[in-house]
This record gives C-alpha cells, sequence and structure tokens, in this order.
C-alpha cells in the first residue's frame, strides 16, 4: 500500500514563508511512487501554492472546512471553496475537536461534504489523557470512527482516510509506544471492517499523528497497518519532514519486497 506522509502546519507561516518553505522541500522531496507527500498551509496560503506545487510532487491540503457549500456562513470556508486548491482537507483533528468544540454529528457532515466535493477527508480520531486514564480508548476510538464514518457509501470509503492522533500525545514529545499504536490501528480498522467488510478495511490507509519526529519516523512506519503518518510541528522544518518522505519510501519498498517473496 501507498504510504502517506501529511503535514500540518497548523497557524504558522504567512503566504511568503509558505512560498519559500515549499520551494525549499521541493528541493529536497523527490517524485516517489509510493509516497503521496501532502502539505496543509493556512487557508491564505492555498491558492498561491497551488499554482507554484508540482502536484506530482506535492500534493495541498486544507486543515479544516465548513459542511455547507455555501450560504450565509460568515467566516468560514467550505469544501466546494476549496475544489481546484486542495486534494486532501483534515476533518476532526484534535483541536477543532477540544479547542473549538466540534461535535462527532460536525465532523459526520465534513466528511460528507469533502467527499461530495471530490476532496480526500482525512479522518482525525483519538482519546485524550483523560479518556486513556480512564481505560475508555477502546470505546472512544470506536464511536469517533463510527460517527465520523455513519453516512459514507461503500463506494466512497476508498477515498477516506483515518489518522490516529492521540491527543495525549500531540505536540509534548511523548509519542505512543508501539503497542499502544499497534492496537489502536488494529481497533480502527476492525470498525471499518464491521461497517464496511474485509476488503474495505485492508485499503483504507490508517495514518499516525502525534509528536512525530525524523528520529521516530521508522519505528512508526515499521508499525503493522500504519500506512503513513501525520506530521505537525516537523513538517515546518524542511529537511525533517523530507527525511520522513524518504523513510516512508523505503519502508514501502520493503513491504512490496516481502510481497514479492
Amino acid at each position: 500500500m501507498k504510504k502517506y506522509i501529511i503535514g500540518n502546519w497548523k497557524m504558522n507561516l504567512n503566504i511568503h514563508e509558505s512560498s519559500l518553505y515549499v520551494a525549499k522541500l521541493a528541493q529536497d522531496v523527490p517524485v516517489h511512487r509510493d509516497v503521496e507527500t501532502v502539505v496543509c498551509p493556512s487557508f491564505l496560503a492555498l491558492q498561491p501554492l497551488s499554482l507554484q506545487v508540482n502536484h506530482r510532487q506535492l500534493k495541498l491540503g486544507a486543515q479544516d472546512c465548513y459542511w455547507r457549500d455555501e450560504g450565509a456562513f460568515t467566516g468560514e470556508i467550505s469544501a466546494t471553496q476549496l475544489r481546484g486548491l486542495a486534494q486532501y482537507v483534515l476533518v476532526g483533528h484534535s483541536e477543532r475537536r477540544n479547542i473549538f468544540g466540534e461535535d462527532d454529528r460536525e465532523i459526520r457532515f465534513k466528511v460528507q461534504a469533502a467527499l461530495r466535493n471530490g476532496l480526500r477527508p482525512v479522518l482525525c480520531v483519538g482519546e485524550t489523557q483523560f479518556e486513556r486514564d480512564e481505560g475508555a480508548t477502546k470505546h472512544v476510538l470506536s464511536d469517533q470512527v463510527v460517527s465520523g464514518l455513519l453516512n459514507v457509501d461503500s463506494d466512497q470509503i476508498d477515498e477516506v482516510i483515518v489518522a490516529y492522533e492521540p491527543v495525549w500525545a500531540i505536540g509534548n514529545g511523548n509519542t505512543a509506544e508501539t503497542k499502544d499504536i499497534e492496537q489502536a490501528m488494529s481497533l480502527i480498522r476492525a470498525q471499518i471492517g464491521h461497517m464496511f467488510g474485509k476488503k474495505a478495511a485492508a485499503s483504507v490507509p490508517i495514518l499516525y499523528g502525534g509528536s512525530v519526529k525524523l528520529e521516530n519516523a521508522k519505528t512508526i512506519l515499521s508499525i503493522d497497518n500504519v500506512d503513513g503518518l501525520l506530521v505537525g510541528g516537523a513538517s515546518l522544518v524542511a529537511p525533517e519532514f523530507a527525511g520522513m518522505v524518504s523513510i516512508a519510501n523505503e519502508c514501502a519498498r520493503e513491504e512490496r519486497a516481502d510481497k514479492k517473496d
């Protein structure tokens, strides 16, 4: 399966800085057949970057979208408006859930909006520290996956990506242990299987996000059921991000070679 390296720049870099960064990244990231490299800049930078990037080399993603296609929703940006600018959109990122109060219903509608507008939604799921301490990880992940994909048709599921980002590991250097990632990935894939069947469960890419760095990228990408990385702060450092893309390409090639054997 193809590997995905998605960089979420969050509220960093203005338009000029974004352009300079992408120019630098273009020098360091070759076109890889087995790796999809995506950057998610601010909304303001999406349009100029869509004209700048080599789309064989880098894809663009939006950090969010509103679930209505148009209307009197001051300050919102719809998936319809993102068509032609972005190919991916993050949906339900933990910061949207926990800072801005997005609920499961709104996130579900955003997944639908992305799909009907030709964007690939990256559905983010993950438990907080409190939920983890209470032993509720399994329940939380099941609920978030089911709710997020509830209205997705079986012929649309191949366009969906799921990203597991344990909230307690984001931005603090506390990467989840291998066994925790394995359990979460298996749970998510099993839940997709219950909803859409074994074929869909095997084909939907599942990414890991949460204090991902160059030094732990290889370990995480080598874990069963991990198909890529959702990278936060490290995606703002071109050599680190490019290094992760290179590691992902190595892992994809190794997996292909193992299947041939």
